[in-house]
């Protein structure tokens, strides 16, 4: 996440430098080009992280559901052993 915000970061100083000193029309149009694509980069980045994020807390969900009806039979298991 941190490189594709340094790249934007960078496209935005070159897009300033390229408005300042009026390079010309091929650098802007390759540079609204390259913040296209970046920006589409990180939005998918961006959306993936939210889905794994979101997997990872159903998995950690499923966990602890798991050893809760693992200590749920240990008590049954002990609650009905003869004494």
């Amino acid at each position: 996440m941190f490189a594709w915000c340094t790249i934007l970061f960078l496209l935005g100083i070159t897009a300033f430098l390229d408005s300042l000193f009026n390079y010309g029309d091929i650098f802007r149009k390759v540079n609204s080009v390259l913040f296209m694509l970046v920006s589409l980069g990180l939005l998918v980045r961006t959306t993936t992280k939210m889905r794994m994020r979101k997997i990872e807390g159903y998995i950690e969900r499923i966990d602890e559901l798991g050893r809760e009806i693992n200590e749920i039979k240990r008590e049954k298991v002990k609650s009905s052993a003869p004494r």
